[in-house]
This record gives C-alpha cells, sequence and structure tokens, in this order.
C-alpha cells in the first residue's frame, strides 16, 4: 500500500473543496485497484456529488436543515452550533473507496470528491490518500 497525506485550508466557514485534481494526480501511473480518501477529523467528511452548478450551496443547506447550528447540542464547546458539527459523521463519511483504473479513478461523469467542512473553528484539514494495487 502507498499512502501520502496533504493539507487543505478551507476557511471559516461552511466549505465544500473538491479534491478531485488532487486525488487524480497522485494516482497517476498507479494501474489497477482502490483508493482509499480519508479525513482524521471528527467534524468534516467526504462526498460524491456534481460541483459547480449550485449542489455545493444545496448541501450546505441540507445540512444546516438536518443538522442546525443552535443551542440543541450537549456538545457545547467552540462557535454557536458547533455540536452539529460533531453529528455530521453520521451523514457525511469520513472516507471513500474508490476503484481505480489504469491509474484514473473510476468515477461518474458528473462525480466529484468533496472535502465537506461545515467546522468555521478549524480552517485547515488533513486529507490521507492511501493506494492499494489490485
Amino acid at each position: 500500500m502507498d499512502t501520502t497525506t496533504f493539507e487543505i485550508r478551507t476557511g471559516g466557514t461552511f466549505a465544500c473543496a473538491d479534491l478531485t485534481d488532487r486525488i487524480a494526480g497522485w494516482l497517476g501511473g498507479r494501474g489497477d485497484g482502490l483508493c482509499n480518501v480519508f479525513v482524521p477529523h471528527a467534524t468534516a467528511g467526504l462526498a460524491l456529488f456534481e460541483t459547480g452548478a449550485g449542489t455545493e450551496h444545496d448541501v450546505e443547506k441540507a445540512l444546516a436543515a438536518l443538522l442546525p447550528r443552535d443551542d440543541r447540542w450537549e456538545h457545547r464547546h467552540g462557535s454557536r452550533g458547533h455540536g452539529a458539527d460533531h453529528v455530521l459523521p453520521l451523514v457525511v463519511s469520513p472516507s471513500l473507496v474508490l476503484p481505480v483504473l489504469g491509474g484514473r479513478m473510476a468515477l461518474g461523469t458528473w462525480q466529484s470528491v468533496v472535502l465537506v467542512d461545515p467546522n468555521g473553528d478549524n480552517p485547515t484539514r488533513t486529507v490521507r490518500l492511501s493506494f492499494l494495487p489490485g
């Protein structure tokens, strides 16, 4: 297995960061196998969806409806409603496993690998990529 990490700045507000090109660059020439993408954070996750067509805003609205940023959460450190960030992994997983064929992710036409980060308290995230040849 080959593995690497990189950091990405998501800023101080809700963010959907497209990781597709960064992952594709790392996978280039690796052949067939599986790529695991993992964010070692309790308040960020990974998803596959179309970017650039308004989906990022829709994701933000959907998560705000599912996980309101108010005082209902018992987990209360950080900014108001931060407890919702800690419930995020129930909805948006911190890892994805992607098939790799000929050194390229076997994604659908409109799929992108996206880091979903609602936590404005932590503006820098680590992403771990692991490739298992097949």
